[in-house]
This record gives C-alpha cells, sequence and structure tokens, in this order.
C-alpha cells in the first residue's frame, strides 16, 4: 500500500472491508475501482466506503460531461474552492505571474493549498503571486491525462508536511491503458474569437515484466481580445457619466492639474491613431484633450497559448515480487496576453513619476502624458506579454515486500520550473528626451527645467522612433523541489476486534528552491513605472511521519496520524510537529458518522524570506505633519510615496488547526448524502507590515507620545524616509507574522441515480456555505468580517454546483449548473459604500449552466458535443464598478457562450 492511499485514509483494507466484501455488492459495470473513494457509478453505498474526512473526488469521466477544458476550470467549479485568485486578464497576473493560475481552497490564499500530481509535490510557480508569495500553477497540469482529481480540505500536515493549511488538491494521472486512444477537441465562441484546440494520444504496452503507459497532449488557443466583446471595447461601457470619458490618449495639464487645450485641429490630425479612434474630448471641470474611447479595449480576456504535454509511467517487474517504477511529465507552453499598450510620463533618474517640469517653452509647469498606440506600436502583438514556460518532473524507485505484511516504497523525485517572461517597456531617460529634449537645470521651486515645444507631444511616432526608446525586460525565473523518502506499511500489523490495524511511516529529505534572475536594469530606475526585486534561496529539509489506523470494532475505527518537519536555510533551523486523528462510527452500513482534527503548518515562504529590495509606490496620511499642524482630520495631509520592500528571514513558520464532523448516509441503492461541518484557524500568518501602522508610531514617537527608546519606536523611525524639509518620501516594510484568519461552514453533497425504462438518470450535487471568514491583521486589531459591507474582501458566502445526467444505450446527457452567492459591488470591496445611497451593496448571485451531448457510435468511438455557459450570460452589472473592464475579474469574464466538438477514438483494447 503506497503512503498517499493512507492518507486519504480511504483504502478498503485499512478499514476492515475486503475486496471480497466489496464485489459481492450489487455493482454497475462502469467503475469499479474500491481502493479510493471513488464511487462515481457504483452501487457501494458511499458509507462503507469514506473515511474521517470528506475527500472530493472528480473523474475524467465528470470533466468532460460538465463541459470543462481546462484544469483551472475544473477547479473553479468546486464549491470549497472559495477564493480569489487572478483570472487571465488580471492586471495583477499579467505584471507578476503572466500565464499562471492558482486555486484557492476555502478562501485562504493560493500559498495555503498544497497542489500534488500523483501524490508528489511539484515545483512552484518560478514567479510570486502578486509579487509576494510562491504558488503552484495549475495551469500547465494536463487536463487529458488526468484519470481523476482528489481534493481533501482543511489542514494535512500530518501526512504532507508544509502547505497543505487549507488541503490538498492531488491530481492522478492515467496509469492504465490498453489499446491506443487519440481525443481532439475543437472549440469557438458565439461571439467570436477565443478559438481552441487540443488532442491527445494515450497508449501503452506490456511487453513480460516490462510495462509503460505514456500519453502526448497538444494545445493551441487563439487569444480573446477585449475590443472583440461588447461588454468591454469601449469606455462608453462604463457605468456612470464620468467614467465614460475618452481615455486620455495624449494629455497636457498645469500645475493645477486642469487640461491644456490642444484645439480641435491637433486632435483632428491625429485621428487615424488607435484604430480611427482618436478625437477631441472633453473632461467636465478638467478640459480638453486628445481622447479614444475604443483604446480601453486592448487588453486580451483569453491568453494566446501554444503548449505540448507528455507524461510516461513505467514500471518492471522482478521475480521477487518487487516492482521498479518511473513516473515523468514534460511540459513545453508558450503564451501571450496583453494588459494594456505602453505609455510614457516624465520620471526622474530616482523614480519619481509626479512628472510636473517647468517648460521653457510656455513659461509655465506642465504635466506631460503620452500612450502609444497600435500603429506606433507597430501592432497589439508587439505590447504582449511573452512568456515560455518548461516544465520537467520525475519520480523513480522501487517498491515491494519486505516480509511478511511489510511493503516499501524507496522513491527520489525531482521537479522543476522554468520560464523566460519579456515584458514591453519604455526606457524612462530616453523617452524623455525624445520628447522633452535635454534638461537644463532646476528652477528655484525645484522643477526640472526643459525647452519643450508642445507640438511634440501630439506628434505620431514613426516605428523607429517607437523602436528607439521602447525594449524588452526579460527575466529567466526558476523554482525546483528533490525529495527522497522511504515508506514502510502494513496492512496487518495486529489484530483487533474490528478488524486488521494498517501502519505507515515514512522518512524524507528533500531541497527547495528559486530563483527570479530578473534583468538586471529592472531592479534600477531605467524603465518607465517598473522597478522590481530580485530574490533566490533555497532551504533543506527532512521529515519523518507515521500513521496508525485502529479498527476498535466492526463499526468503530480511529485513525492517527503524526510528523515532524525541519527546515534549514541561512543559519535557520525551523522544526515543527503536527498530528492529525479521526474517528469513523458505522451504526448502521448505510450511515457513517465521521471526524476529523488535525493541525498545520507552512513553512516561510521562500520568497517572503530571500526577496531582495525592490520598490512600488502607494499613498497614505502622514500623521506628524498632521499632529505638528493640530489638525483634526489627518485624511487632508494624504500623500505619495515610495514603498520599499525586503523579504524576511527571521520569519516563523504559519500554523492552523482544523477540525471537521459530518455524516455519509446512503438510505437507498443509488441514493447518497453527505454533511460537514468544516472549521480552520490560521495563525501567525505573514503579511506585509502596514504603511498606516508605521505611520502612526513614527509620529507617536517623534511627539513624544511614545518612549524613542523603545525598539517600536526605533524600528519605525527608521523606517522612514523624509526629504530635508521634513516631506514624507518613503515607508521600508517587511513581512512579519501578524495575521490571524479564521473560517468555518458546511459542506453538503447529494448523488442519487435512478434507473428507469428510458434510461439512467444521475443526479449529484455540492453546496458549500460559509458561516464565518473572519481576519485579524495584528493581535488587538478589531476582527474583521470578510463578508461585511466595506470590508476590502471579495469572496462569496456560498457556492453550488449541480449536474443532470441521462444514459441510454449509445446516448447520453448532461446538464451542468453552478451557482456563484452574491459578492460585494466594487464601493463596498474599496471601502467607500455609503449606506445613505439607498444602493445595494452587493452583486446577485449568478448563475451559469452547461449541456454536453455525447454518442457511442460504437465500443471504440464516440463524439460529444458541449456549450459552455449555455445562455450566453455575461458578467453582472455593477453600477459602481467604474474601473475598467466595469466587472469584478476575479470572477467572471466575458468570453461568453463556447461550443466544443470532441470525437474519441480507441484502437484495440477493451471499450471505451
Amino acid at each position: 500500500m503506497r503512503k498517499q492511499a493512507m492518507a486519504w485514509s480511504i483504502q478498503l483494507a485499512l478499514m476492515g472491508v475486503s475486496a471480497a466484501a466489496a464485489a459481492q455488492s450489487p455493482a454497475a459495470p462502469d467503475v469499479q475501482q474500491l481502493d479510493t473513494v471513488q464511487v462515481t457509478g457504483s452501487r457501494i453505498p458511499r458509507a462503507q466506503v469514506e473515511g474521517p474526512a470528506p475527500v472530493t473526488v472528480i473523474t475524467a469521466e465528470q470533466i468532460q460531461a460538465s463541459g470543462f477544458t481546462s484544469v483551472p476550470d475544473v477547479l473553479r467549479s468546486m464549491t470549497q474552492n472559495g477564493g480569489e485568485t487572478q483570472s487571465q486578464q488580471s492586471a495583477s497576473g499579467a505584471d507578476f505571474s503572466p500565464g499562471a493560475q492558482q486555486v484557492d481552497l476555502r478562501g485562504l490564499g493560493p500559498n495555503h493549498t498544497l497542489v500534488l500530481v500523483n501524490g508528489r509535490r511539484i515545483a512552484d510557480f518560478p514567479m510570486p503571486f502578486q509579487g509576494r508569495s510562491n504558488f503552484t500553477d495549475v495551469s500547465n497540469i494536463p487536463l487529458g491525462m488526468i484519470e481523476r482529481i482528489e481534493v481533501l480540505t482543511g489542514s494535512a500536515s500530518a501526512i504532507y508536511g508544509s502547505d497543505a493549511i487549507a488541503g490538498v488538491v492531488n491530481f492522478i494521472l492515467k496509469k492504465q491503458v490498453d489499446g491506443t486512444t487519440v481525443d481532439v477537441r475543437m472549440g469557438t465562441t458565439t461571439e467570436g474569437g477565443g478559438e481552441s484546440f487540443d488532442m491527445s494520444v494515450a497508449s501503452g504496452f506490456d511487453a513480460g515484466r516490462f510495462s509503460a503507459v505514456y500519453s502526448l497532449e497538444l494545445q493551441s488557443q487563439t487569444p480573446l481580445w477585449a475590443y472583440e466583446r461588447e461588454q468591454q471595447d469601449s469606455t462608453l461601457d462604463a457605468p456612470t457619466e464620468s467614467a465614460r470619458a475618452a481615455r486620455r490618449a495624449y494629455l497636457r495639464t498645469d500645475y493645477n492639474d486642469d487640461y491644456l487645450d490642444p484645439g480641435q485641429a491637433t486632435c483632428d490630425a491625429l485621428a487615424g491613431q488607435n484604430r480611427d479612434s482618436t478625437y477631441y474630448a472633453e473632461r467636465p471641470r478638467y478640459g480638453f484633450y486628445c481622447g479614444s474611447n475604443r483604446s480601453i479595449g486592448y487588453g486580451t480576456i483569453l491568453s494566446k497559448r501554444r503548449g505540448a504535454n507528455g507524461y510516461a509511467s513505467l514500471r518492471y517487474a522482478f521475480d521477487n515480487g518487487a516492482e521498479w517504477f518511473a513516473d515523468v511529465q514534460l511540459g513545453y507552453h508558450d503564451i501571450a496576453l496583453m494588459r494594456d499598450v505602453t505609455q510614457w510620463g516624465r520620471m526622474a533618474a530616482d523614480g519619481n513619476e509626479d512628472g510636473y517640469f517647468y517648460n521653457q517653452a510656455t513659461d509655465q509647469v506642465e504635466f506631460w502624458q503620452r500612450q502609444f498606440s497600435p500603429e506606433e506600436m507597430g501592432g497589439l502583438r508587439n505590447g504582449m506579454v511573452r512568456s515560455t514556460q518548461k516544465t520537467f518532473s520525475i519520480t523513480t524507485g522501487f517498491k515491494g515486500t519486505l516480509t511478511g505484511a511489510w511493503d516499501y516504497e524507496a522513491s527520489l523525485s525531482h521537479s522543476q520550473y522554468q520560464s523566460s517572461i519579456r515584458w514591453p517597456q519604455i526606457i524612462a531617460a530616453k523617452a524623455n528626451d525624445l520628447f522633452l529634449g535635454p534638461q537644463l537645470g532646476e528652477d528655484d521651486d525645484g522643477f526640472p527645467i526643459y525647452n519643450a515645444d508642445p507640438a511634440r507631444l501630439y506628434q505620431p511616432l514613426t516605428r523607429a522612433e517607437y523602436d528607439s526608446i521602447a525594449a524588452r525586460t526579460t527575466y529567466t525565473p526558476k523554482s525546483r523541489t528533490s525529495t527522497a523518502a522511504l515508506t514502510l506499511t502494513n496492512g496487518e500489523l495486529f489484530t483487533l476486534p474490528g478488524g486488521k490495524a494498517g501502519f505507515a511511516a515514512t522518512a524524507e529529505f528533500g531541497n527547495q528552491s528559486y530563483a527570479l534572475n530578473p534583468d538586471p536594469l529592472a531592479t534600477q530606475y531605467y524603465y518607465y513605472s517598473w522597478k522590481d526585486s530580485d530574490g533566490h534561496g533555497s532551504r533543506n529539509r527532512w521529515a519523518t511521519a507515521a500513521e496508525l489506523r485502529l479498527p476498535l470494532l466492526e463499526t468503530l475505527n480511529l485513525s492517527v496520524a503524526g510528523r515532524y518537519d525541519q527546515y534549514r536555510y541561512s543559519g535557520n533551523t525551523i522544526g515543527k510537529a503536527t498530528w492529525s486523528g479521526g474517528i469513523e462510527w458505522r451504526p448502521l452500513d448505510t450511515l457513517l458518522v465521521r471526524g476529523s482534527y488535525g493541525t498545520a503548518f507552512r513553512a516561510p515562504d521562500l520568497h517572503y524570506v530571500y526577496a531582495g529590495p525592490g520598490n512600488d509606490e502607494t499613498s497614505a496620511n502622514d500623521y506628524y505633519a498632521c499632529a505638528l499642524d493640530g489638525a483634526d482630520d489627518c485624511s487632508d495631509y494624504e500623500e505619495n510615496l515610495i514603498r520599499s520592500r525586503a523579504g524576511n528571514r527571521q520569519l516563523d513558520p504559519e500554523t492552523s488547526t482544523s477540525w471537521s464532523a459530518g455524516l455519509v448516509w446512503s438510505p437507498a441503492i443509488g441514493l447518497d448524502l453527505s454533511v460537514d461541518w468544516f472549521n480552520i484557524d490560521m495563525r501567525d500568518q505573514v503579511q506585509d507590515m502596514d504603511v498606516s501602522a508605521i505611520l502612526r508610531d513614527e509620529a507617536a514617537c517623534r511627539l513624544g507620545d511614545a518612549d524613542a527608546a523603545s525598539p517600536t519606536c526605533v524600528d519605525a523611525v527608521s523606517r522612514v524616509t523624509r526629504t530635508d524639509d521634513g516631506r514624507l518620501y518613503g515607508v521600508h516594510v517587511s513581512p512579519i507574522n501578524v495575521a490571524r484568519e479564521r473560517t468555518q461552514g458546511i459542506d453538503v453533497g447529494l448523488r442519487y441515480r435512478l434507473t428507469t425504462g428510458v434510461g439512467d438518470f444521475i443526479l449529484s450535487g455540492n453546496h458549500t456555505w460559509v458561516k464565518t471568514h473572519d481576519f485579524q491583521q495584528y493581535a488587538g486589531d478589531a476582527v474583521e468580517d470578510q463578508f461585511a459591507v466595506n470590508s476590502g474582501f471579495d469572496i462569496p458566502r456560498t457556492k453550488t454546483s449541480a449536474s443532470l445526467t441521462w444514459e441510454q444505450s449509445a446516448w447520453s446527457a448532461t446538464l451542468y449548473g453552478s451557482r456563484l452567492g452574491r459578492l460585494p459591488t466594487y464601493d463596498s470591496y474599496d471601502q467607500s459604500f455609503d449606506w445613505d445611497s439607498g444602493d445595494s451593496p452587493w452583486v446577485k448571485a449568478t448563475y451559469r449552466y452547461n449541456l454536453s451531448l455525447q454518442y457511442r457510435f460504437d465500443d471504440h468511438s464516440r463524439v460529444s458535443l458541449s456549450v459552455v455557459n449555455l445562455f450566453n450570460k455575461m458578467p453582472p452589472k455593477d453600477a459602481t464598478y467604474t474601473s475598467y473592464p466595469y466587472y469584478d475579474v476575479s470572477w467572471f469574464d466575458s468570453v461568453g457562450r463556447t461550443i466544443n466538438l470532441q470525437y474519441t477514438h480507441k484502437f484495440g483494447g477493451s471499450a471505451l
């Protein structure tokens, strides 16, 4: 028995249920796998095969029937996946982790969900999520090679070690193939654009002692551009009059930010720019400028993707019953996406982007801003972010029987992820020179002096001129993880009244590393509005773990697990012990009452530890200046500032406890119902220091309201930088262990199979209701309810999915539906909702439906047609969402209805 199978606590041999006894139950012919919780289509009651902790299983057949065409789509449908993640049109994703997508169980953050392939860890995406934490990219996992997906929610560190705070997602790839199966799928959208093609081939052979399974998948996705969707192709799609103003393609203002009128003729001369959409525009209360309504729609909704995945599972059996095995995965993907066109404003050599300068040509202080049109750039594709991703994983080892009932597995695994990511940039100094000419000194007020003819701002660039100021900043990030493991198992350790006790023990040794490898120029003030940080580091770890399953009575099972992990890096040693326990009580053959408790931890994130110095821009109130002036309202003292950041090598691990309690009831053949309560409490969560809190401490320390010699004051004052005249310039922050996050709620699952004269009907459904999800930034702070109005969080309280399948002879059809509970409006998310407005702070619940139809020509060929988003539903309207694209991209997109046609043919072997 392999360790990962015991980890789910669902092997029948460890539950006192023999294979012979199970085989006596009436069973449908489509699924006979009894060594996991996978009972889809089986007559065996779930109450007899599930364990103490709820496990969700999604099979390849369910994935196809529901119309999903990518792993992120499958995971997004899970009701337990309740966190806000990055979509393909996320600005944060384009800037920090282009092409990558995440899973966020229980809304606790992508870095708190452990992702496995065949029970093994895989390398993180080599760039950090939102520039902060590491995470696993699920977009490159080959959908066509998946046999099933197993999801365990809750603390699982006693089994898997670090990262399994919110739960584990385990992708089980196909390891048994007879014959050769070819799958071809083509897709398109009814609104136009976004065409896709996918082809996979899976085969294998058995040559005596040696057997192999191998597969290859090819993927192609054309980009879907924002201008191809009416809902987001123009600023005129904005919900308010002021937000419908044309985008400022060419802008010139005075020191008071009043627009300097370029004149009708100037803008008319630019009419051909931005695909013939530039015109003489006006913004009320500001003035006239040359703008475009259409230039807002130059981003991609779906990225361009070309990729290939390869997988092989090899086995060789020896005379003594031992076996050599190897699982190998390879992936290569080219991705291109567009966030926006490049742009320019004057940026000083020290990175200051306020942009004001004294113009001798006009004898006034001015500000210039410019967006570059597709015509100047040589087409939108020259402005796309491009990423080449290479993944490689291998696990090899031996397994067999030592003596008696003792089995062993010794393995070595290695996984790596390498990318080459290229962002389009504007070289700040060269662009300054092109538009403004040489700097001629500074005036008495400190403004740089230029002699800049305003006509230069409004003159389209030739391709040569654009190329002279444009460049690509290229990063070559890498990450890897390696593990050596030895596992011993015994399914008959000793006998108890309820049956044989099962035992497993593991020892692991591993290493993990990452390196961002940025363009050296990107860590300086070289590119316009872009100064990044480097980051690289590694750590070693070792762990020991043991699991014990005790059938105390025929109706009562107890399981316990314990683990100790130790991490070593940069002279630090962090050790953490975790444990878990579970209980199963079967008062009836058809009823399982269960409960589990576990502790978990996450070792300090590598990028939180090793991030190099970097800067970004933010704003905050200058509480020190406010106090000096004796002002009552410090919001009038809000200042733009530079926030600098670096990693912290003294971080402690994040920790959590979780428990669940529920039941599985199978009152009739074909009918199963499960209800489980979950509760997760995470402490010492790593968060960046709060800029406002630092500025409050600095003010108190400088004004004598706190002890200036205290560690708090010494630290706060040292983190704040001011100019010689006392003006606030910057604040330095670091990640620290401060936050606490708690969530609890209910998962409900239902499955019913009914056989009738017109075919079999299968109804299945899942529902998650989150009672509370609280967050506390600092000890002593108020506890924030993430579902409250103006909370600043964007998660649903409820998610529901359901499907109804009909099967009759060669035909089958499935209607799949999902419900996403209400979400906050943009004003509520922005913490600016006004109850006196009379509006609702919520976006109503949304519904989406997929329909698939399948026909089997014979035992070895079938065709299926799926319609995703059957009723062509677009994102819900939000009157407060005035920022482009005018809806919440974390949860919605405007792809619309998608139609996929798939043909499957099997050469040789058994029936499909």
